[in-house]
């Protein structure tokens, strides 16, 4: 099992922030990684990130996720925050799988910031080297994350548009997403 970890709406000081953590379930992590390229490249965009294209992008984008085989865990936090605390302070209510063998972070952080994540994970007796810090475009499952996450802060930042609502309520019921607030 996979787990990508990626982050919405942290830089506000209002509304809401959203850690979404997306488990892939697929026992090939090269086919779940190949097939979000494979979606990519159809919709011709170099990597999917939520915040940098447009609408129609994500409609199609989510219609094609939502055919792929994974769960999302979704931790919804009010801001104004301090991410790596409550990521901190979350990670472990969320994370509760045993066959995990690699965590990919989205984003390059302070080595403090490993450190400490590598401590809630060997708190919760999880190896340390299944932790990796990454960036977006190495690897498709945190642009999936991305995706989760970035649906999941628009739906609960308090004014959901129809469009919004109709594409959360999908992956909800296809029970992909499951929120913790």
């Amino acid at each position: 099992m996979f787990v990508f970890i990626d982050e919405s709406g942290i830089h506000k000081d209002s509304g809401y922030s959203v850690f979404a953590l997306v488990y892939i379930t697929v026992e090939n992590h090269t086919e779940f990684e190949t097939a979000i390229i494979a979606i990519e490249k159809e919709l011709n965009i170099d990597g999917f990130h939520w915040s940098s294209v447009p609408w129609v992008v994500r409609e199609k984008f989510l219609e094609k996720l939502l055919t792929l085989e994974f769960k999302a865990k979704v931790g919804i936090v009010k801001n104004p925050i301090h991410p790596e605390e409550e990521l901190e302070r979350i990670l472990p209510h969320m994370l509760i799988e045993s066959r995990i063998r690699t965590i990919y972070i989205d984003g390059k952080k302070p080595k403090i910031y490993a450190r400490r994540m590598k401590k809630v994970l060997r708190d919760k007796g999880v190896s340390t080297k299944k932790l990796q810090m990454v960036r977006d475009e190495q690897y498709a499952g945190v642009r999936a994350a991305d995706a989760i996450a970035g649906l999941t802060r628009a739906y609960f930042d308090g004014k959901p548009s129809q469009k919004i609502e109709k594409w959360y309520d999908r992956f909800r019921k296809k029970k992909i997403i499951l929120v913790l607030q």
